[in-house]
């Protein structure tokens, strides 16, 4: 049990930038198994986004409790993911061998794809939050989050890890672990679906999957596997295809 909360406090320590303690125990296999808790810290994210939110829309219009909602997800996670989508777009838009595009994701420094790509994301994802009823963003705002971190689990476990990018100036990255890491990750990933209409489920869940596999077919193309920055982005793209695809559902009653 002492082991799994280690595990599980790892999990805190490289998605988030909340506290753990400073002895806490840390090695490779760890984080790998690690990669399991990646939903469930969707769970607290999204939970603490929508915990702001909720609260702020009844001291400030919608569109600001919204924006203030994001702005806390982005710092409890230190803009990870949003850094990760940047680099991406930096090393993809403007790299055309592996060797270039590992060197380009790799400089801290953004570029004018990242840019361009991380306002575009934020400001679509902003939209369509702003666009979802507000009794039903807090739910969303969570599923959300729970669900998009699963993306990247999902090309965790059909893909490998890209050799070059372990000498990377990041932090490591999680690795394919064990069938029940896995496992406890699609739990988490899907359980809060069981609170959205089952029609949206049928939808989402294959839109998702199809969107994971033709970006893990893409970056395995370019670099023969994955790398932290192609992760977050991943996630990042899951998560505005969610609010969208729930717009659409919304409206549209699909």
């Amino acid at each position: 049990m002492q082991n799994q909360l280690h595990i599980f406090l790892n999990a805190i320590m490289f998605y988030t930038r909340i506290p753990v303690p400073k002895n806490l125990p840390y090695s490779d296999q760890m984080l790998n198994q690690a990669t399991r808790w990646f939903p469930f810290i969707g769970w607290i994210g999204g939970g603490i986004g929508a915990g702001v939110f909720y609260g702020l829309q009844f001291i400030f219009p919608p569109e600001l409790a919204i924006l203030l909602s994001m702005l806390v997800t982005i710092f409890i996670t230190g803009a990870f993911h949003e850094d990760g989508f940047a680099d991406f777009c930096d090393g993809f838009g403007g790299g055309y061998t592996k060797e270039k595009i590992l060197t380009i994701m790799k400089d801290s420094r953004i570029g004018t794809y990242g840019s361009i790509g991380l306002i575009g994301m934020l400001a679509t994802k902003f939209m369509g939050l702003h666009s979802i009823d507000s009794a039903t963003i807090p739910l969303i705002l969570v599923a959300g989050h729970a669900l998009s971190r699963l993306m990247p689990v999902v090309v965790i476990f059909t893909s490998e890890y890209a050799r070059a990018d372990l000498e990377s100036k990041s932090k490591p990255i999680g690795q394919k672990g064990k069938p029940i890491d896995l496992l406890v990750a699609v739990f988490f990933g899907l359980a809060l679906l069981a609170f959205v209409p089952l029609t949206f489920s049928v939808i989402i869940i294959p839109v998702l999957l199809i969107t994971a596999f033709v970006f893990r077919n893409y970056i395995v193309g370019k670099l023969g596997g994955y790398t932290g920055d192609c992760l977050g982005a991943l996630q990042q793209i899951s998560e505005v295809l969610f609010y969208l695809a729930w717009v659409a559902f919304q409206n549209h009653a699909i």
